[in-house]
Parts: C-alpha cells; sequence; structure tokens
C-alpha cells in the first residue's frame, strides 16, 4: 500500500473534484507555445471525468503577487487545454466567490471547468485560512497534481489538504513512485550525476547525496570548483573560489561516507564561450590560463558510462558541459544516450529533472526512454535535498 492516497481510496462520481494542476506554461503573444504540462495531467482528468466526477481545475500562473493581471489570466489557456483534452472547457474570471460558485454549480457530472489564476489573490501565497475556506466551498474532494508546485505551502497546494479529502493524482502519483525508488529504497549501486553552473545553488543537494549513493558524478561549471579545490589550474572557467573551501568540505564527507566523487579527467577546451569555437580536448591537469573547460572529454565519458554500466539506479541533474553551444554538448548527448540504453535494456532505473536537465536530455533525443523525467524545477531539487515538501507530506494516510 502506497503511503499517500490516490484516486484508487476514493469514489469521484457525482463529486466536485478540486484538481490543483501546474498550468504555469510558457505564453508567448498570448499563445501557450509547450503543453507538456497539460500532457502529464490528462490521464487524472481524463480518468475523474469518465468516472463521473465533476473536474474543477486550479492552478498558479506567473507571479502577479496578489493583483489581477491580464497577462498572467488563465483564459489564455484554455484553447490549448480544449484541444489537448478534446472537451469543452468552461471558465470562471474568479477561483472564489459568486463567479466561481456560478460556474461550479452549472457543472455536471463528467464536466470541466477552470478556475481563475489563484495567485490573483495574495491570501493564496500566505496560505491564508479564509481563502482557503473559500476555495474549498467549491469542492468536495481534493487531488494534487501539481508535484512542481509541492514544495510552495501556499493554499490551493498545501492549505485544501487539511479541510477536504485529499488525494494524489496520476501525475503526482507517478512523480512520487519514481523518485523514492531512486533514492528512498533505490536498487544498489547509485549514481548522481549533478551538473550546472554553480556549486552554490547545489550545497544541500551535495550534502545529501553522498549520504545515499555510491556514485557521485560532479559536471558543468560546478566540477571546477571542485578541482581547483585539488588545486589545478581552471583557466578563466566558470568557478566559484570562494566555495572552495567548501568544495573540500564535501569531498572529505564523501569519503567518510564511501561515496565516490567522479570529477573530469579531460575536457573540451576553448579560448571563447561561444558555438563551433576552436576548441581542443586536453588532461585535467593541463588546462592553461586563457582556457575555458566548456565541456567533459572522452576519457571522462568513457569512465561516467564504464561505472553507470555497474550501477542499478541513476538519478540525473544538471548537465556536463555548456550543452547549449555545440560542440560543447557532446558528453552530455554520450552520456544520456547509454543511460537510455541501459533503461531500454532493463538494468537501470534511471530519473531525471531540472530545467536544464529536461532540456538536454531532449535536445539529445532520449528524455522519453527515461524511466522518469520530471518537469518539476524546484521541488525537483528540494526532494533531491531531502528535505519535506509540505503539498506531499499533506497527502500522507
Amino acid at each position: 500500500m502506497s503511503s499517500f492516497r490516490t484516486l484508487n481510496d476514493v469514489d469521484v462520481k457525482g463529486k466536485r473534484v478540486l484538481l490543483r494542476v501546474d498550468l504555469n506554461l510558457p505564453i508567448e503573444n498570448g499563445v501557450v507555445t509547450d503543453t507538456t504540462r497539460i500532457d502529464r495531467v490528462r490521464q487524472t482528468i481524463d480518468e475523474i471525468s469518465e468516472k463521473g466526477g465533476k473536474v474543477i481545475l486550479l492552478s498558479h500562473l506567473g507571479r502577479p503577487k496578489g493583483q489581477v493581471k491580464e497577462a498572467d489570466s488563465l483564459r489564455q489557456i484554455i484553447p490549448s487545454l480544449e484541444k489537448v483534452l478534446e472537451r469543452k472547457i468552461t471558465f470562471a474570471d474568479d477561483c472564489i466567490g459568486q463567479s466561481a460558485a456560478a460556474v461550479v454549480n452549472d457543472m455536471m457530472n463528467g464536466d470541466i471547468s477552470l478556475l481563475e489564476n489563484t495567485r490573483f489573490h495574495e491570501e493564496e501565497e500566505k496560505n491564508d485560512p479564509a481563502f482557503t475556506h473559500e476555495l474549498a466551498k467549491n469542492g468536495d474532494i481534493f487531488v494534487n497534481d501539481a508535484f512542481s508546485a509541492a514544495h510552495r505551502a501556499h493554499a490551493s497546494t498545501e492549505g485544501l489538504a487539511h479541510i477536504l479529502p485529499a488525494f494524489a493524482g496520476r501525475a503526482m502519483q507517478a512523480e512520487l513512485d519514481a523518485l523514492r525508488a531512486a533514492l528512498l529504497n533505490p536498487s544498489r549501486p547509485v549514481m548522481a550525476i549533478v551538473g550546472g553552473a554553480k556549486v552554490s545553488t547545489k550545497l544541500d543537494l551535495l550534502g545529501n547525496l553522498v549520504s545515499v549513493v555510491q556514485y557521485l558524478v560532479i559536471g558543468g561549471g560546478m566540477a571546477n570548483t571542485f578541482l581547483a579545490a585539488q588545486r589545478k589550474s581552471v583557466g578563466k572557467s566558470l568557478c566559484e573560489r570562494e566555495l572552495v573551501d567548501t568544495a573540500r568540505a564535501i569531498l572529505a564527507k564523501a569519503t567518510g561516507e564511501n561515496c565516490a566523487i567522479i570529477l573530469p579527467l579531460d575536457g573540451v577546451v576553448a579560448r571563447k564561450f561561444e558555438a563551433h569555437a576552436p576548441s581542443q580536448i586536453i588532461n585535467i591537469d593541463h588546462v592553461e590560463a586563457e582556457d575555458m573547460i566548456l565541456d567533459v572529454g572522452p576519457k571522462t565519458i568513457a569512465h561516467v558510462i564504464e561505472l553507470m554500466e555497474t550501477c542499478r539506479t541513476l538519478v540525473w541533474n544538471g548537465p556536463f558541459g555548456a550543452f547549449e553551444l555545440p560542440p560543447f554538448n557532446a558528453g552530455t548527448n554520450a552520456i544520456a544516450k547509454r543511460a537510455a540504453q541501459l533503461t531500454k535494456e532493463g538494468g537501470l532505473l534511471s530519473v531525471a529533472g531540472g530545467g536544464d536537465t529536461v532540456a538536454a536530455l531532449n535536445q539529445a533525443n532520449v528524455a522519453t526512454q527515461f524511466s522518469y523525467v520530471s518537469t518539476a524545477g524546484g521541488a525537483f531539487l528540494e526532494w533531491l535535498e531531502g528535505r519535506t515538501l509540505p503539498g506531499v507530506a499533506a497527502l500522507q494516510r
């Protein structure tokens, strides 16, 4: 039995279901440019509707900070929502009050409605009890399918779960199952790949991972700080020199936890930070003063893949190099493709997340081949850091 309640635990027929989703979508000139988050919650919406529930969608969009702003209105989401769901959606121009109640009261079993941006009320982010009760007036049960907002203790993500019977939607359920399998009770050995620009943004993540994984592979600009901590030259590479002592402490902690930290053995260096800049592959001990390390080299790629082939679980957050600029995407692409192949063969559980990570895996054309790829940003990172997410804790049995 799962430790959190799911749609398996409730009969939604005839019930008003307040369904928290994340429709904080990219919009250009009033048009949604990426419907991935709608695609993710379609299963939950369809299931509730097909079982005779009244689906009442709650979401935020942007950062209106309690002000009604047309640029942040969920009304502009309707065409994309209707296209993906292949259903007519009714819209209320507020998430509480008479306009919301009028739309909900007119719903028949199986209908779907969308209420206006919850963040048009400043009480949303304050998790104000009175506002939460106003939201709850339009529902009989609460279903949370917005893991990407679960690290926020807001009225529509956490507060409602203390007023109405609360359940995880199918996307939330899949995310929690994948993350728990990867970190709480993983098949070992476990490898974590952590990349990106700065160590400072992932100190808690690194501190948590060294105690739960067997191999911690550090890439991107972060690796340069660790190389500097080992008194290696990193030239003009991105490097947080003020954190070298912190990097040394993490290295020492890893040793005490029997976690092997894997750093680059070689790198692809250039003198200019631009696509197709003249570059060369050098041993990591031979970085010159004018060099910038922009990707890992073939020795590092081979070493990481060799270790990965001995592992049963992979957790990935952050690219190896400046993957947006070819040819400095080669390291990320090669390792991602091998991870995808191992996953396909059934030998590896692979879980990845974070905005740059998703973009990098999409660029390598392997995102759909990982066991699970999270579209959550902050929530995914906080989970990896070992923090309790309010929106998840509220769903516990």
